[in-house]
């Protein structure tokens, strides 16, 4: 049997306790796995893109939001987008600098607003109310920021409605094929010299690479419109949003940056010729394939004549793949007791995880080798999303995540990323503190 790093890094993970009785769910992140998909996403844009071009890689914060990670991408070349205060303030913490920051979200405050452009961060405003907004902030106190507009080329959907951003009806930014929209985008352009960037995002995962290329080739011709009735290169940056899909059938990582590049290369004459600065916003497809979530079987019963594993993995740290399994299904992979591939013939089972509905389950009727408790099921393709969306359900507490790499000699090095909650933080979290606040409150 040949070993991968990711059996090597389960199997270390439960020798040294870091999956446990006392800790039975983990996530795992393959920090060499990381840095090799930033160097291919960095690598695949240089070979189309003009020499010279800016190009700002801005990681989606809100698929992995955690410090150490930001970091690690902010060392290997990557910014920040972000779309709320706390995915801003996980960016700051990780030291990424405000000019490899951009601010997107559909409901920017006031505050928020004021203080992105005060530091001088990227925003690309959503609608002509938000747009209205900075016009009053850069009356009163003129930023240097970049600033642009976010548009929808409405050019439809892929195979997951909630994933796409350019359908007739989306709720992000100014819809350019209703009446009059587009005439509006191109003169708040015109009357504004300060505004330099157009932004679009077409959508993430269940998206054809085609239908990506599509929005950015419509975002390109509106910017050679605005500038050629500007008479001036006044849109100089154009951010094409990521959404790259990603393969959660097998180890393949398909499709590649170097796929989608060349096709917009092919697409898109002159997006990478140097006429425009870009921004990308990649977030699943840089982490998704190097994640694990690790959780020990505590029982092993039947039901049906179907036998159920009952992990300690469920809705908290795979809530799509439990609500929407259809769209969001992952790969499981069985360990025995020791952390090492469980070996014997499949047998169809349930994955069930902790909560306390009858939906928990991260996979029903999956054929793997007969799961038994002490055993560890392996939740795969799991680095984006799942480890930073956890669902409170039952009140679990959010799991420890690890990063591991093998060393020179191949042993396993692990380093945290962040600690297991303890069952004092969460009770303080839910309101401990002020646990007397509602004794006299609406007593006659």
């Amino acid at each position: 049997m040949t070993f991968t790093d990711r059996d090597r890094a389960v199997e270390a993970a439960v020798a040294r306790g870091l999956v446990g009785a006392g800790e039975p769910v983990a996530g795992l992140l393959d920090i060499a796995g990381i840095r090799r998909s930033a160097g291919e996403l960095r690598a695949a844009f240089e070979e189309f893109t003009a020499p010279g071009t800016p190009v700002l890689h801005a990681f989606a914060v809100k698929a992995a939001s955690l410090v150490p990670v930001l970091k690690l991408l902010a060392q290997e070349g990557l910014g920040c987008e972000v779309a709320s205060p706390g995915e801003l303030a996980l960016a700051r913490a990780a030291g990424v600098p405000v000019a490899r920051t951009v601010l997107d979200s559909p409901a920017k405050t006031l505050a928020e607003l004021r203080e992105a452009l005060a530091l001088g961060i990227a925003v690309n405003a959503d609608n002509p109310e938000e747009l209205a907004r900075i016009d009053a902030l850069m009356a009163s106190a003129p930023s240097s920021a970049p600033i642009g507009v976010r548009v929808n080329p409405q050019i439809g959907g892929g195979t997951i409605g909630a994933m796409s951003t350019a359908t007739d009806t989306s709720k992000f930014g100014v819809a350019l094929r209703d009446e009059g929209a587009r005439e509006w985008v191109v003169n708040a352009f015109l009357a504004r010299p300060w505004l330099t960037r157009l932004h679009a995002h077409v959508g993430s995962q269940g998206m054809p690479l085609e239908l990506m290329a599509a929005g950015v080739r419509a975002l390109y011709l509106l910017a050679e419109e605005i500038n050629e009735k500007a008479g001036r290169r006044q849109i100089d940056t154009l951010d094409i949003g990521g959404g790259l899909p990603v393969n959660f059938s097998s180890d393949a990582r398909t499709p590649t940056y170097r796929e989608y590049a060349a096709l917009l290369h092919a697409a898109v004459p002159g997006l990478l010729s140097g006429r425009y600065g870009l921004v990308t916003e990649f977030g699943r497809s840089l982490l998704a394939k190097h994640g694990t979530v690790l959780a020990r079987v505590e029982y092993a019963k039947s039901a049906g004549g179907r036998p159920i594993a009952v992990t300690h993995a469920g809705a908290q740290v795979a809530t799509r793949t439990v609500f929407v399994p259809e769209a969001w299904p992952i790969r499981v992979a069985g360990y025995d007791a020791e952390g090492r591939p469980k070996t014997g013939a499949p047998v169809g089972q349930d994955i069930a995880g902790p909560c306390c509905f009858a939906g928990d389950l991260v996979a029903e009727n999956r054929p793997l080798p007969l799961l038994e408790a002490g055993d560890h099921a392996a939740l795969l393709d799991t680095g984006a999303y799942y480890f930073s969306t956890h669902f409170a359900y039952n009140s679990l507490p959010r799991p420890g995540i690890y990063g591991y790499a093998p060393d020179s000699d191949g042993a396993i090095r692990f380093a945290t990323i962040r600690t297991p909650q303890t069952l004092e933080e969460l009770t303080t979290e839910s309101g401990s503190d002020h646990a007397a606040a509602l004794d006299d409150l609406g007593r006659p």
